[in-house]
C-alpha cells in the first residue's frame, strides 16, 4: 500500500483549530473560502487555506495562541467591506482568515447609562436597531451598515455621515474586549465616562486595522433618539456655495446639524443611471448638490421652520438654486439613498480610483477645484467624482475611467492618480486617509506622510505587541 501523505504544518494546525471551533467554525473548501479572500472592490485576490469562524472570545484566543505557536499569520475579517484591502489575505495562501461573523450577540444595553455592549460580529444596522428598540440612537452611520460589522468598523475607526455632530467611531467607544497577538484576552469592557487610569489602551486598537489585536466586543456610547428629523436635498451653484450653506446652518443651530454632504453632478448622474428606483426630487439636474440633515431630541423644537428659514434666505441670496424637503420617512430614505449609492453606482459605471482624503473644512472647495484640474491634466477624459462629508472635511475624491478606456489600464494608473490628488491634499494641510484606513492599498505612503518619529513609534508599538508579526501582516505599516 502507498504511504499515507505526511501532514503539513498547516494541516496539523487546522486539526488543532477544528478541535477548538468545531466543524461549523472552520471552512476549508476553496468554494467556501473564496468569498473571504477577495475584497469588496475586487482589487485584491488572495488565497487562504481556511476561514476560522470562532463563536466567542475564548475560542478566538485559543485559535490565536495556536497560530502564534505555529507562526501562521491571522487576518481578522468583519463584513469584508474595506475600501483599501484591509481584510484580504495574501495571494500566497500563507495566512488564515479569522471571521468574527458568528460573534453576533448584543450582550447588554442600558438606556440610563446610554451604553451598548456588543460583540464584534454584529452588523452596524443590527446594532442601530437594538439601540432603537431601547429608545436610543447609535449615531454611527455608514453606507455599508447592513454588511459592515462593529469589530471591523472600530478596527478601521470608520467615520461616516454623522461625524460632524458625533465624531468618528473612536469617539463612541467606552470599552473594548481584545484578543492580543499571544492569545491573551484583555477585558476592558468598562462603561465609565471618566476613567483616567494610565494609558488609554482602547484607543490603541481602534483604527489599528487588526494589526495589534482582534476586537471581540465593545461598549459603545448611545444618545437619546431624535424626536424630530428633517432632510433636504439642495441644488447649489458651486462647492463654495455648498460650504456657505453649511456655515449658515452651523451659525443658526450647530447642535441640530447631524449631517452635511456634498455630491457632484457627475456622481449623481451615475446613481440615477445605475441604481434602480433612484429619482432626483428636483426640477432639473445640477452640477453640485448638498444634502443636509437636522435632528434633535427636544420636543417641539421647530426644526422644520428652522430648515425652511435657512433655505429661504439661501435661495434669496443665490447660494441655493433649488431644494426639496422630505415629507416622510420614505422620502428621507430616498434622498439619503442618492448619496449612499455613490460607490455602488461608480462600480457599475466602470473602473474607479478612490481617494479618501480630508482637509480643513474651509479648504474643501479649493480641494475639489484644484484636484479636479490636476487629474484632468493627468489623464485626458478622466471623470472626477468628488462626494462626501463636507461638514467634517472628508471628501471621497474618486476618479472614473474615461469613457471607452481599458479598465485594467486605468487601474494601473492608481498610484499616479492618488499621488496627484495627495499633492493638493498635502498642500492644504490634509490627510491621505480620512476614514477608510491604510490597508494593503496605501502603506507605501506612510514613510512620506508619517515618517520620522511618528512612524518609528508605530513600528515600536507593533513590535512590542506582535513580535512575531502574525496580526494582519502587510497592512498599515510599510
Amino acid at each position: 500500500m502507498p504511504d499515507s501523505p505526511v501532514p503539513t504544518p498547516i494541516d496539523t494546525l487546522l486539526v488543532a483549530i477544528r478541535a477548538v471551533v468545531g466543524e461549523r467554525g472552520l471552512l476549508t473548501e476553496p468554494a467556501d473560502t473564496a468569498p473571504y479572500a477577495e475584497d469588496w472592490r475586487r482589487l485584491y485576490q488572495g488565497r487562504t487555506p481556511a476561514v476560522v469562524r470562532p463563536a466567542g472570545a475564548e475560542e478566538v484566543a485559543a485559535v490565536v495562541r495556536l497560530c502564534a505557536e505555529a507562526g501562521v499569520p491571522v487576518v481578522p475579517q468583519g463584513g469584508n467591506t474595506s475600501m483599501v484591502g484591509g481584510a484580504t489575505p495574501a495571494a500566497d495562501g500563507s495566512e488564515l482568515v479569522l471571521s468574527l461573523a458568528r460573534m453576533n450577540r448584543v450582550r447588554a444595553i442600558d438606556p440610563v447609562d446610554l451604553t451598548l455592549t456588543i460583540e464584534a460580529g454584529v452588523t452596524l444596522k443590527a446594532a442601530q436597531d437594538a439601540a432603537a428598540e431601547a429608545g436610543c440612537l447609535l449615531p454611527l452611520s455608514i453606507a455599508s451598515e447592513g454588511t459592515a460589522q462593529v469589530g471591523g468598523i472600530l478596527a478601521t475607526n470608520a467615520g461616516g455621515n454623522n461625524t460632524v455632530r458625533y465624531g468618528n467611531a473612536r469617539d463612541m467607544v467606552l470599552g473594548l474586549e481584545v484578543v492580543l497577538p499571544d492569545g491573551t484576552v484583555w477585558n476592558g469592557l468598562r462603561r465609565l465616562r471618566k476613567d483616567n487610569t494610565g494609558y488609554c489602551l482602547r484607543q490603541l486598537f481602534v483604527g489599528a486595522e487588526g494589526t495589534l489585536g482582534i476586537i471581540t466586543a465593545a461598549v459603545l456610547k448611545l444618545v437619546p433618539r431624535p424626536r424630530e428629523t428633517e432632510v433636504a436635498l439642495c441644488a447649489v451653484a458651486s462647492p463654495e456655495a455648498a460650504l456657505g450653506l453649511f456655515t449658515r446652518f452651523q451659525a443658526h443651530d450647530p447642535a441640530a446639524v447631524q449631517a452635511f454632504e456634498y455630491m457632484s453632478g457627475g456622481g449623481m448622474g451615475f446613481v440615477l443611471k445605475h441604481i434602480p428606483g433612484a429619482n432626483l426630487p428636483l426640477a432639473r439636474p445640477s452640477e453640485h448638490y448638498a444634502l443636509v440633515e437636522l435632528a434633535t431630541p427636544r420636543p417641539d423644537a421647530g426644526l422644520r421652520a428652522a430648515l425652511e428659514a435657512v433655505l429661504e434666505q439661501a435661495l434669496a441670496d443665490g447660494l441655493v438654486q433649488d431644494a426639496a424637503i422630505a415629507e416622510s420617512d420614505a422620502q428621507r430614505a430616498a434622498i439619503w439613498r442618492l448619496r449612499e449609492e455613490h460607490s455602488e453606482a461608480q462600480k457599475r459605471e466602470g473602473a474607479s480610483v478612490k481617494n479618501d482624503v480630508s482637509v480643513p473644512v474651509s479648504k474643501v472647495p479649493e480641494l475639489i477645484r484644484r484636484a479636479t484640474a490636476a487629474c484632468e491634466a493627468l489623464i485626458q477624459g478622466v471623470r472626477c467624482v468628488p462626494f462626501g462629508h463636507m461638514g467634517d472635511g472628508n471628501i471621497h475624491f474618486n476618479l472614473e475611467q474615461p469613457e471607452g478606456a481599458d479598465a485594467a489600464w486605468f487601474l494601473a494608473q492608481d498610484h499616479a492618480i492618488m499621488d496627484t490628488v495627495n499633492e493638493v491634499v498635502r498642500d492644504l494641510g490634509g490627510s491621505f486617509s480620512a476614514e477608510h484606513g491604510v490597508g494593503l492599498l496605501k502603506p507605501y505612503m506612510m514613510p512620506d506622510w508619517r515618517g520620522g518619529a511618528e512612524l518609528a513609534v508605530m513600528q515600536r508599538i507593533k513590535h512590542a505587541l506582535d513580535p512575531r508579526g502574525i496580526m494582519n501582516p502587510g497592512k498599515v505599516l510599510p
